[in-house]
């Protein structure tokens, strides 16, 4: 039997950088990130989604996905420093998030990044056999989602907070 704690060391040690340009962040990640785009058509205009996952290979791995999604809305349409939006925001994108899934809102809370406003929050579904946590930040009119879905019997695990806490925007020279 392998020592558990010398396969964790490893696992932990062998994630890498990984830079967005067109997307204007960095992370560390397990595995190389997919991208797929979905372009939505809303009152305010269309928005395009993109969404860039990892979903590990191995067998039984601690999570099941690593993901960080962004989108651009429309001038006007809201910002980071459009502060009587904001809770309404935050609150229809939390809502939205349980109810794709059935889920149920087990707990969230304010974060930020620097002086951009954010949201922590953990989302049981699948009759609370999975958790999804997940940290956003509205920078300008950039909106990101950084989120790792794991079985709840494995929702502690160090590797949930390493991946959302390395989530590094790049901001925008001017």
């Amino acid at each position: 039997m392998p020592n558990l704690l010398l396969v964790f060391i490893i696992a932990f040690l062998n994630w890498t950088p990984w830079t967005s340009e067109t997307g204007r962040f960095q992370v560390l990640t397990p595995g190389e990130l997919e991208l797929k785009t979905d372009t939505v058509q809303t009152a305010i205009g269309e928005l395009v989604y993109h969404y860039y996952f990892h979903q590990p290979q191995e067998e039984a791995p601690d999570n099941a996905l690593y993901s960080i999604s962004y989108c651009d809305y429309p001038e006007g349409a809201i910002h980071s420093d459009s502060l009587e939006l904001l809770k309404d925001f935050f609150d229809a994108t939390i809502e939205s998030a349980a109810s794709s899934v059935r889920g149920e809102l087990f707990y969230e809370t304010d974060i930020n990044w620097q002086s951009y406003p954010g949201k922590l929050w953990r989302i049981h579904y699948n009759k609370e056999q999975a958790v999804i946590k997940t940290k956003a930040y509205l920078i300008g009119r950039r909106f990101y989602t950084i989120s790792v879905i794991s079985l709840r019997d494995k929702a502690l695990n160090r590797f949930i907070d390493k991946f959302l806490d390395s989530f590094e925007p790049i901001l925008e020279e001017g």
